[in-house]
């Protein structure tokens, strides 16, 4: 094993789970569930298949020779027809009507189909996961006054909650996406190798409602509403863009989220999780490095260099269908979805142990309050009869002087400028009762409450998981 290289995906981040959707063995047993589901169809359909063969069919569904199918593909050179071929040898009765007018990417295409539906749902459990535990962040911390920022500059005060309601919104919206998705996916079916169904339409001797009766019980029978009306070969190649899109938008969210909250650790108003024993560098035994937002921001970083894969292949697929989609996808989607895995389960973990500290918070906004209160300041001596223009270019001047204060380390005295200045005409005292942080945040506890109430409750209530709750264990 270590003598190998090992996708650090599956070795180290993505959850068990995950990695059993996406392996050989899920994969290759999806194949044969969908044999016998057309075996099935078309015995009811009239085709002359046993109950026998179906039955030897079923008894062999999960007993897969790998070193058979390995043998044998490396003589035929066709991974479908290997696993075809193993299979038959297994049910030997049933070996004649195996794979009975189908094309390859019957079972291909379909058992993706299945597979990314799978994934897509334990996508959005976790993303519900984060959303609830985020939500629980962003109640408690609704009211806290905190700097708020443009430009990366000191501006208005904000409040802690509602800066970490907007990653929550973000992932919202990346929740409202992939649920569109995945409603919206559909089988393949039955197409044949065109997409003309004609070997089926020569199965059933000409019969067209035969065939689509076909298609419509094996898409049945794998429990989707509907399949794609046409196609080629495959089906849809931007199915695959679109799944991405819907995984490289919670790559984007995160990777916001991720990098605030690292610079926010880095000026100590808030930190992510931090084990008891755990060793921040190897050098600097006092460093409390971000290392989980650091791997959540590289692992999205992959995920949104994955995202173009599928649009290529999907915009160069010739005609009815090339095979150049096929490695590709074998390597790009599954990693995909691997990866957004372990982005969500490290980022529900930072969401449940952010700490913040209060002072520090505090500390920062007073040290910017003079400035971020001018605009009430200005608004009041408005209101005694002062021009708005001529007040707002004295505040400017004031400022500036302040600031300049400020770089020499010496104390912020805009305060004290202000007060001393006829053409703004408002007391120390009349200063100085706008100085309050809560009259400086406008409605962003209330905004953050009512976002909490109107939007994000309704979801958690009404979400139903799709897989039990894990216990994974993730390298952190």
């Amino acid at each position: 094993m270590f003598s190998s290289y090992q996708n650090p995906l599956s070795e180290r981040y993505s959850s068990s789970r995950m990695t059993e959707i996406f392996s050989s063995q899920t994969r290759y047993e999806k194949w044969r569930e969908l044999w016998i589901a057309l075996a099935e169809s078309e015995r009811e359909l009239g085709i002359s298949i046993t109950k026998k063969q179906i039955a030897e069919l079923k008894k062999y569904v999960s007993d897969i020779d790998f070193d058979e199918v390995s043998k044998i593909e490396r003589e035929v050179r066709h991974d479908v027809m290997a696993h075809v071929l193993a299979y038959g040898k297994k049910a030997k009765s049933a070996a004649s009507i195996i794979h009975l007018g189908a094309t390859s990417c019957f079972v291909t295409d379909n058992a993706d189909l299945i597979i990314y539906r799978d994934a897509l749902r334990l996508v959005s459990d976790r993303l519900v996961d984060t959303i609830r535990t985020l939500s629980k962040f962003v109640r408690k911390e609704a009211s806290r006054p905190a700097l708020g920022y443009t430009h990366l500059q000191p501006a208005q005060l904000t409040t802690v909650g509602k800066r970490a309601s907007l990653w929550l919104q973000d992932l919202q919206l990346d929740y409202e996406h992939l649920t569109f998705v995945l409603n919206h996916l559909k089988f393949r079916s039955i197409k044949g190798a065109t997409g003309s169904q004609a070997s089926f339409l020569e199965l059933f001797k000409g019969d067209h409602k035969k065939v689509k009766q076909l298609e419509q019980k094996i898409t049945k029978k794998f429990n989707f509403k509907s399949f794609y009306a046409v196609g080629g070969q495959t089906y849809p190649r931007k199915v695959d863009a679109e799944i991405l899109a819907a995984l490289t938008g919670i790559a984007v969210s995160v990777s916001k989220m991720t990098n605030d909250i690292r610079y926010l650790q880095s000026v100590r108003e808030l930190e992510e999780p931090f084990a008891k024993k755990q060793i921040g560098s190897s050098a600097m035994a006092y460093k409390r490095n971000p290392m989980r937002c650091e791997r959540a921001d590289s692992l999205a970083r992959l995920v949104l260099s994955l995202a173009t894969s599928p649009q290529m292949t999907a915009a160069t697929q010739f005609l009815e269908r090339t095979l150049d989609d096929s490695a590709n996808r074998r390597i790009a989607i599954p990693e995909a979805f691997l990866a957004t895995d372990a982005i969500l389960l490290i980022v529900e973990n930072i969401a449940g142990g952010l700490t913040v500290y209060p002072e520090i918070v505090a500390q920062r906004v007073n040290e910017n309050l003079p400035f971020i209160a001018t605009e009430p300041i200005l608004m009041l001596a408005v209101s005694k009869g002062k021009s708005r223009q001529d007040v707002h270019e004295r505040i400017r001047i004031h400022s500036m002087a302040a600031t300049q204060k400020i770089r020499k380390g010496q104390k912020n005295n805009l305060v004290e400028l202000m007060a001393n200045d006829p053409e703004i005409g408002l007391s120390l005292e009349e200063i100085k009762n706008e100085l309050n942080p809560k009259r400086c945040v406008g409605r962003a506890p209330e905004q953050t409450k009512e976002y909490l109430s109107s939007e994000v409750a309704p979801l958690l209530r009404k979400y139903r998981r799709f897989f039990p709750t894990d216990k994974t264990i993730v390298k952190y």
